[in-house]
């Protein structure tokens, strides 16, 4: 295998490299991909949604053949206390749109189908060797160094995932800041397909995607994250590594507190534990984003920060195929020129900057500041349901007037920290 030379070498097999694995293979390039992992997936903790727009790019209709778990049918978003949670519930045909659907995956399964794709391309996958370096001649990337072999190839992308060790290497990317990134624990419970839709309200192959944020976490930054597998449900928490500590609740004991809330509990009830693991995740979203190109270099997905938590939802996936595309449609006109320099491959991040990655990322860039504020994990749950109490709460006792119920409640949590944290809500999205 040192022997031979590549046009391009994508370090990491989930769905950023595998994407540009496919692109440049399907363009009649020699791509080798190199994953640290078993196989691809077998390290990725995602069991999340998957936004399939921009692998329909790739491969029209790829939901018929893809192992997808369910298409969310259903959003969901709850602020929790300890007793209950006030939730806020979308549905709409439109989800059904490829436009518009997402989906939720196992990585462990779909991870290997994309990579399959690839292969069926052309692409050579080598899995189960960490590349420990990478060959720089003159400034330029000539290829890597894994298990003590040296394999060139004109172009490089490092697809990594978050730590990306490569790109601190070669000085694109800094070390990460605890207050920008969060650890990810998510168990993967079983239960038989039918019990989680009838638990869950939606039909056969349907799904819910659900964030709740406030009492599991006991008031760290963070919150928790629910999906509908076809034959699990995946349950986790997401909280910021440098808040961690600001309350006396443990991470595990954050997963603990979820399934143990009494909204989650009964969906639950009697599942298996079948998997659990932890992960780091980019939490600054805009502010994060390293150097994407250097000569004979590019940065993909995680490792190039393309991720963002919107507290309603969280998207990685279809920024990381995306920008996957982007890189090896750079690197197919680069080759025509025969130019792998920094200026050649700086159309990559024209096209990022031109695509949906930059754009979205750029709109929210505000919001990992505003989810900053502690009390929208501790006091906007409780001045939620003690509005929804005054609503709906009847004891047969004369009722007070509306406006007095909900100013009440108001009182409590402070004019003024309600009206700022909606001005910087809205201001961040």
């Amino acid at each position: 295998m040192s022997d031979e030379r590549f046009d391009v070498i994508i370090v990491g097999g989930g769905v950023a490299g595998s994407a540009a694995a496919y692109v440049l293979a399907k363009a009649g390039m020699e791509v080798l991909v190199v994953e640290r992992g078993s196989t691809c997936g077998a390290k990725n903790m995602t069991g999340g949604r998957l936004y399939g727009h921009s692998l329909e790019k790739l491969i029209p209709g790829f939901a018929d053949e893809a192992p997808v778990e369910r298409r969310i049918a259903k959003e969901r978003l709850s602020f929790a206390t300890a007793q209950g949670a006030v939730t806020l519930e979308f549905g709409s045909e439109k989800l059904e749109d490829p436009a518009y659907a997402s989906y939720t995956v196992l990585r462990n399964k779909f991870d290997p189908w994309l990579a399959e794709k690839a292969e069926t391309e052309g692409a050579m996958y080598v899995c189960g060797i960490r590349v420990d370096d990478l060959i720089v001649r003159d400034g330029k990337v000539c290829g890597v160094v894994a298990a003590g072999e040296e394999m060139e190839s004109d172009v490089v992308i490092l697809a990594d995932g978050v730590n990306s060790l490569l790109a601190q290497k070669l000085g694109m990317k800094k070390e990460l800041d605890p207050s920008e990134v969060a650890v990810g624990v998510k168990e993967v419970i079983k239960l038989d397909e039918q019990t989680i839709s009838d638990r869950f309200g939606v039909e056969p192959g349907e799904g819910v995607a659900w964030m709740i944020d406030g009492h599991v976490t006991g008031g760290n930054i963070g919150g928790g994250c629910i999906y509908t597998d076809k034959e699990h449900v995946s349950i986790g928490i997401v909280t910021t590594v440098g808040d961690i500590g600001y309350s006396d609740v443990s991470v595990p004991e954050m997963v603990d507190r979820l399934k143990e809330h009494p909204l989650i509990s009964p969906l639950i009830e009697g599942g298996k534990m079948a998997e659990y693991s932890a992960h780091l995740v980019t939490e600054g979203g805009y502010h994060m984003i390293p150097e994407l190109y250097r000569d004979g270099v590019l940065v993909v997905g995680d490792a190039a920060a393309f991720v963002i938590n919107m507290l309603y939802t969280v998207r990685g996936m279809d920024f990381a195929i995306e920008s996957g595309r982007l890189a090896a449609e750079t690197i197919i006109k680069a080759k025509e020129a025969g130019d792998f320099s920094k200026a050649a491959l700086s159309a990559y991040k024209t096209a990022v900057d031109n695509s949906f990655i930059m754009r979205d990322l750029e709109q929210y860039k505000k919001v990992p500041a505003f989810m900053e504020r502690h009390r929208l994990f501790t006091e906007m749950p409780a001045f939620l349901e003690e509005v929804m109490e005054g609503l709906y709460l009847v004891d047969g006792n004369p009722p007070k007037k509306l406006t007095k119920k909900i100013m009440g409640a108001v009182k409590q949590y402070g004019m003024k920290n309600l009206a700022g944290d909606a001005i910087k809500a809205l201001g961040a999205l």
